[in-house]
């Protein structure tokens, strides 16, 4: 439980401040990891980096633009309603040899004895205030070439969190607000206990298109900004007025596995790089395609619905949601040590 503490602290604030907001926390345990990728390179295998991939098994290298709930028939999340994918990029370590190893991701307490995964949230600032995602929406967050800080403090939608030791110590605040342990790019010291990356999505719609040629224009920021968890009551622009549920992903990275300095380059700098060759950590991005059955999402949005407790939603085990996969596409070797990063 330690790792959200500081989220349950501000999300029971803004429960008591709106009349009943909502934030579904939920886990979700790995589909696949494969370079696919099909909503920026639809059609294309192999795509240029390898992703990790949750959600439901309609989950390919090219998916319609349809409602992908009557295409699924399992999910890997808590939610077995929810058959959305959700994907990002991976980790590797670099070591001083040259050589790359994927970053194997921690089993958090939302995911329990998951395949790997991701934390996935939804939040809404109250009953009414926001109006779920329809079938065939589709949408992008962040920017994986960009290489440079936002400086969006508190408000940025991405960020890492440096663990001080195992089972989440070090984290008291919720995500991208701790200005000691967060970072917006990757940790440049040793993490005791791994580190969290976060990736949160607009909360603005234009009301009229599913997805748009960049996967970002159809959807926006508040007129004052990226919102943050204590910020969901922005008032959109008028070019995008449909204030959608925020969605948060966050995956738990056991760089612990790592600390070695003697592996780490001579000149003492961070071996950490992302699967598209962000060296950075600031072109973390993911990627989201809408999958829930039916009106549960819009239900559970408007029910004030907090964590797993959901009456709106039925829950399955994570037996269940482990047995859903799908078969990797594109054969290649994802955990030993490499000599250059797939695609790369």
């Amino acid at each position: 439980m330690a790792s959200w503490l500081g989220l349950l602290a501000l999300t029971a604030v803004a429960q008591a401040q709106n009349g009943g907001s909502a934030m579904l926390r939920f886990g979700c345990s790995n589909i696949v990891i494969d370079r696919v990728d099909p909503l920026v390179d639809p059609g294309k295998i192999p795509s240029p980096h390898v992703h990790q991939i949750i959600g439901g098994d309609a989950f390919n290298a090219s998916m319609p633009v349809t409602d992908i709930a009557n295409l699924a028939k399992c999910t890997s999340c808590t939610f077995e309603e929810d058959f959305s994918n959700y994907w990002t990029a991976n980790v590797y370590f670099k070591a001083r040899n040259g050589t790359y190893k994927r970053v194997p991701i921690m089993v958090n307490d939302a995911i329990g004895a998951a395949n790997g995964g991701m934390t996935v949230y939804y939040s809404s600032p109250g009953k009414g205030q926001t109006t779920a995602f329809k079938p065939g929406f589709r949408m992008f967050s962040g920017d994986a070439m960009r290489r440079t800080p936002t400086n969006l403090g508190r408000r940025t939608q991405s960020c890492f969190r440096c663990y001080d030791g195992p089972n989440f110590q070090g984290n008291v605040n919720s995500p991208c607000f701790d200005s000691v342990r967060d970072t917006e790019g990757f940790p440049t010291k040793p993490c005791p206990g791994g580190w969290r990356s976060s990736v949160i999505f607009p909360i603005c719609w234009d009301g009229k298109h599913l997805d748009s040629p960049n996967h970002v224009d159809h959807v926006a920021h508040p007129v004052d900004g990226p919102a943050s968890f204590t910020s969901m009551g922005g008032k959109c622009p008028a070019s995008h007025p449909v204030k959608i549920p925020q969605i948060h992903l966050e995956i738990v990275w056991d760089t612990s596995k790592f600390n070695n300095k003697a592996d780490w380059p001579a000149d003492g700098s961070q071996p950490f790089v992302l699967s598209h060759g962000d060296t950075t950590g600031y072109g973390q991005h993911g990627d989201y395609v809408f999958g829930w059955k039916g009106d549960v999402l819009q239900k559970a949005m408007d029910n004030a619905c907090f964590a797993t407790n959901c009456k709106q939603l039925k829950s399955q085990n994570f037996n269940k949601a482990n047995a859903c996969t799908v078969k990797t596409v594109v054969k290649e070797n994802n955990d030993g040590w490499l000599d250059k990063l797939p695609g790369m």
